[in-house]
């Protein structure tokens, strides 16, 4: 499935050329007439199909509720009393034998389980069996938490991951499934699917973009490969397809089904979702180092690109083995119990399948790198790249603000008490000093001084 991813959103680049418009109109326009073709003619237009007891399922889920329990219904057998809360004998309470001891389910009072009916006789015991406990109510919450995390992380980004989720699952129930269960060809129609899946999800999920159009050609090349590989050594291996869950279904719908189309279908499907991601991790990879120095070449872009894909290779690869060695674990417990050694547990049928499509899936993991960072070269080449716009001036920190420190004012000099004449004296005894008055253009004379007194010659001197 399409899942959302961290990726730069692609509404804010830089717009695309018209060569780069023009070049992915003339690859991906006709791809996308071709999917909405192919879904239009298998889709089972007018085909009901029957369910339940016209294909001669004629058990019914009911819901109860668990009131009571006994252990003396045998060594290995527990009674339990549950009160039906829907079907032909709501309200009512039975008591149901339920295997117990290890492996079993164990009940207690208050539990809510699910009860298969067979139709025949509401009020009779014997017409119930529990099957399973109600799961409805832990669901929504864990998909309630879920959803919180991607808004919360993503924001609007992830709104728009969480809504190109709910078309993939429309995808798969309102088209896939209907297609195949009339009859058409599971590989084909899933190879429809995924297109209308990849359309969907990755324009919804990173926008339209010319990047996002080179990670829808990467996707689309890499699924048509592992369609190609899959049909190969499906028919080289000699698969079936024919496991217990898939006999159970060609006995119910009664025709023939393609089995090994059904095994490629799920094949592709569940190496879509990864495929995603490794395609646009790729574009945004040679996007950016594009912009970041618009001199180098196609060559020169495809190899650092490569570079940076090889070390995303690795943890894809082990992801998608992990994902359906998971899935197959209980299947590979119960063989090895069997005694058989490791080359006859390989190549059951069971196991082989499983091998097949692990391989597959991680072969058209491994090509999507190159063949979608070519691409990416191909049309980043080609584009315009706008400058780098610069950063946002952040706002100037405030100065530091100088702490005043508030001087004391100089206390002005004591005038000291002027006695006397400023020029020749003043003398307090002659009475009360007056200002002399003076000629701005006349020069102060100088006092004059006393020459003197000539020295007094000694009698002795001649």
């Amino acid at each position: 499935m399409g899942h959302g991813h961290g990726h730069s959103h692609a509404l804010n680049e830089e717009p695309a050329s018209q060569r780069v418009r023009t070049l992915l109109m003339w690859l991906l326009v006709p791809l996308a007439l071709a999917t909405l073709v192919g879904a239009a003619l298998l889709y089972p237009f007018g085909h009901e199909q029957k369910t339940g007891a016209a294909v001669g399922l004629h058990q019914k889920p009911v819901a109860a509720v668990v009131t009571g329990m006994q252990e003396n219904c045998g060594e290995k057998c527990i009674a339990v009393t549950v009160r039906m809360t829907d079907g032909d004998a709501s309200g009512q309470s039975i008591t149901i034998p339920s295997p117990h001891g290890p492996g079993a389910p164990h009940f207690q009072i208050g539990d809510e389980v699910v009860l298969s009916y067979s139709g025949s006789q509401p009020q009779a015991p014997e017409s119930y069996q529990i099957v399973d406990y109600q799961r409805g109510w832990s669901l929504v919450v864990l998909a309630v938490l879920f959803a919180g995390a991607v808004l919360l992380l993503g924001r609007w980004q992830g709104l728009a991951a969480l809504g190109a989720l709910l078309l993939s699952f429309a995808v798969l129930v309102l088209f896939i499934m209907p297609s195949i269960l009339a009859g058409e060809n599971p590989l084909v129609v899933a190879v429809v699917g995924a297109g209308l899946i990849m359309f969907v999800v990755l324009y919804l999920t990173h926008g339209i973009s010319a990047r996002t159009s080179t990670a829808v050609l990467g996707t689309l090349v890499s699924l048509a490969l592992i369609g190609v590989l899959g049909a190969l050594f499906s028919a080289l291996s000699k698969l079936t397809g024919l496991d217990e869950d898939t006999i159970n279904l060609v006995t119910v719908l009664g025709t023939d089904i393609d089995t090994r189309g059904l095994l490629l279908a799920g094949t592709l499907i569940g190496a879509l979702g990864v495929l995603d991601d490794v395609t646009v991790t790729q574009t945004s990879a040679v996007w950016e180092l594009r912009r970041a120095n618009d001199k180098l070449s196609w060559r020169e872009l495809f190899a650092a690109g490569s570079r940076i894909g090889r070390d995303h290779m690795s943890s894809v690869v082990n992801t998608l083995v992990m994902a359906y060695a998971g899935a197959a674990l209980p299947l590979l417990l119960a063989i090895s119990l069997a005694g058989r050694s490791l080359g006859e547990i390989l190549s059951a049928q069971q196991i082989a399948q499983e091998i097949v499509r692990t391989l597959v899936g991680s072969i058209g993991l491994v090509a999507a790198i190159p063949v979608t960072t070519a691409l990416a070269a191909l049309v980043a080449v080609r584009q315009e790249v706008a400058p780098a716009e610069p950063a946002e001036p952040s706002e100037p920190e405030p100065e530091p603000r100088t702490k005043t420190v508030k001087r004391a004012k100089p206390e002005p000099p004591k005038r000291n008490r002027i006695e006397g004449d400023l020029y020749i004296g003043y003398d307090p005894d002659k009475g009360p000093w007056e200002r002399p008055v003076t000629r701005p253009a006349a020069r102060r004379a100088a006092p004059s001084r006393q020459a003197p007194p000539a020295r007094r010659r000694s009698s002795g001197s001649p």
